[in-house]
């Protein structure tokens, strides 16, 4: 292991010059952020309709800090659309949930990846690590569950 390789707290041997354990996959990734949106998408129709597009709009947005933030800093680290995909978020150096305040950040630096236009999303196609900026400001790496189970 190199001094840039981060020890895998699950054993796994790290390949060289590939990142130091399995990650989920771009297709896996961008699934999950796609049932994710429907899931939003349906909470935020019904909010709009019971109080207007301004306070409802602004209930969505509340809705889903929270969903993002307690279900990927929660014990599993998993969205329903992380779960639906077999993947999971935990902290990349002891393989444990990053709590709600580093899925917070996670969140937001979501909106600097989308700013960026895309290209924080896009760049775990060429980094060793797999991970995206958002993985990086948060110190968290996505796994699928096959190989860092739940629990």
């Amino acid at each position: 292991m190199t001094a840039t390789q981060q020890p895998d707290p699950f054993g796994h041997a790290p390949p060289i010059g590939g990142p130091s354990g399995p990650r989920a996959g771009f297709w896996q990734r961008f699934g999950a952020m796609v049932v994710d949106a429907l899931i939003v998408m349906f909470a935020y129709v019904p909010l709009v309709i019971a109080f207007g597009a301004d306070a409802g709009s602004n209930l969505c947005l509340v809705a889903m800090i929270a969903y993002f933030t307690l279900l990927e800093g929660g014990a599993t680290g998993q969205t329903l659309g992380k779960k639906a995909l077999g993947i999971r978020v935990i902290d990349i150096s002891r393989g444990g949930p990053i709590g709600p305040g580093r899925a917070f950040i996670r969140l937001v630096g979501r909106l600097v990846s989308w700013f960026a236009i895309y290209l924080g999303y896009l760049w775990m196609l060429w980094d060793r690590e797999k991970q995206t900026w958002h993985d990086k400001m948060a110190g968290a790496i996505v796994v699928p569950t096959s190989a860092y189970p739940v629990g």
